[in-house]
């Protein structure tokens, strides 16, 4: 028997915060909000539930020099990201980064036709 996954196709499923201090930010929402991380080196950190020891990551602080104008960075998921690409351009998106290759998947990010980005990835 095979495991679903816990991601649903073209869904909101993950939001990415630009942090000016990391470690800063880690300490802030951890006695904010009692929220957890996983450390992907000196430049992100994962964001996993307070509450559930076994969820999957909900976010993640990216470390950036400023933090990026229109806010956080808000991820879709797909089950077929090329196929999604191709939506993506069809309906007057712009791809504007990959598909790229990172841990644990390929991803990338595109403009709507107001101007607002947003990404989409797949697990590898």
């Amino acid at each position: 028997m095979t495991q679903s996954s816990p991601h649903r196709h073209h869904a909101i499923d993950y939001v990415e915060l630009t942090v000016t201090d990391l470690e800063r930010a880690k300490r802030f929402y951890t006695e904010a909000f009692g929220w957890r991380f996983n450390d992907y080196g000196p430049g992100y950190a994962g964001i996993r539930s307070a509450q559930d020891e076994t969820a999957s990551e909900v976010g993640g602080l990216r470390a950036g020099e400023e933090v990026r104008p229109g806010g956080p960075f808000v991820l879709l998921y797909s089950a077929d990201l090329d196929r999604s690409v191709e939506a993506v351009t069809n309906a007057g998106g712009r791809v504007v980064s990959g598909p790229y290759g990172f841990p644990g998947g390929r991803r990338f990010h595109f403009t709507d036709p107001s101007g607002n980005e947003l990404g989409v990835w797949a697990e590898a």
